[in-house]
This record gives C-alpha cells, sequence and structure tokens, in this order.
C-alpha cells in the first residue's frame, strides 16, 4: 500500500518495508500521531552508511514528514525515542537530534541496541506528536 494516508488515520510513505511487514510509518490515534521507527532509507537505500549524525537527521527528516502529513509540526513533538547500535556514536545522535529538536526539548529515550534490519543502519528514531486543540492554554 503505498501513498500518504487511508480513512483510518494510517500514513504510508511507501518505504520498502511496510508493505512487507505489515505496518504503516504513523497512525493518528485521537490527538496522538504515533510515528514507527524511521532509518535512514530512502528509495530502499540506506543513506550515510558510517555517518551517525547524518543518519540520524535523515531518520528524524523521514519522521517529521509523516508528522506534517498527520496536519501537525515539529511543535507538536512530545516524545523521540533513538535505538542506536553502537554505544560510542550516543553523542553524534544526541548531537543530531539537540539540532533539530533542541527548540522543542520533547521527552527523549536513547537505549542500545544489538542491531537493525541492515546491518549499515547505525540508528533508528521513533515520533510521537500531540494535536493541540489551539484553543488549549497549555499541553
Amino acid at each position: 500500500m503505498s501513498g500518504d494516508a487511508d480513512a483510518h488515520g494510517r500514513i504510508f510513505s511507501g518505504g520498502p518495508w511496510e508493505d512487507r511487514y505489515g505496518y504503516a510509518r504513523a497512525v493518528v490515534a485521537g490527538p496522538y500521531v504515533l510515528v514507527s521507527g524511521c532509518t535512514a532509507t530512502v528509495g530502499g537505500e540506506v543513506q550515510h552508511v558510517g555517518d551517525a549524525f547524518n543518519q540520524t537527521l535523515t531518520a528524524i527528516s523521514i519522521a517529521l514528514d509523516a508528522v506534517e502529513k498527520a496536519g501537525v509540526s515539529i511543535d507538536d513533538v512530545v516524545r523521540t525515542r533513538m535505538f542506536v547500535v553502537n554505544a560510542a556514536d550516543f553523542d553524534e545522535v544526541g548531537r543530531a537530534h539537540g539540532q533539530v529538536f533542541g527548540a522543542v526539548r520533547p521527552a527523549c529515550t536513547s537505549v542500545q541496541v544489538a542491531g537493525l534490519v541492515d546491518p549499515r543502519m547505525l540508528v533508528e528514531v521513533e515520533v510521537e506528536a500531540y494535536r493541540v486543540d489551539r484553543g488549549e492554554e497549555t499541553r
């Protein structure tokens, strides 16, 4: 299934694993936008092999594209999770996260994992956003 969204609030990017593994890039559930793990994969090819900083920026960009397709913005991001293969890359991954989210300051969890679906992938990023009713005073 490719395209942007369906009637049930599922957003699809057309990525290579969505159909094969049976998931959506993101799901809108009430006020929440839940973005599946994103890696630095574009057109089926892993980008920035060996470069955790730029893989993180690319993965975040893919996640934020899904957030925007759901009708919210980076300012609505309330939580991120970063799955990092090499402990030595935590600082680079964190700096990339800070470059993008420094003004937003979502809750963030970073964990080391044994590996990802492709050994060239160094990081996977999940994002959650909350649709604020613009009449609400705070989140």
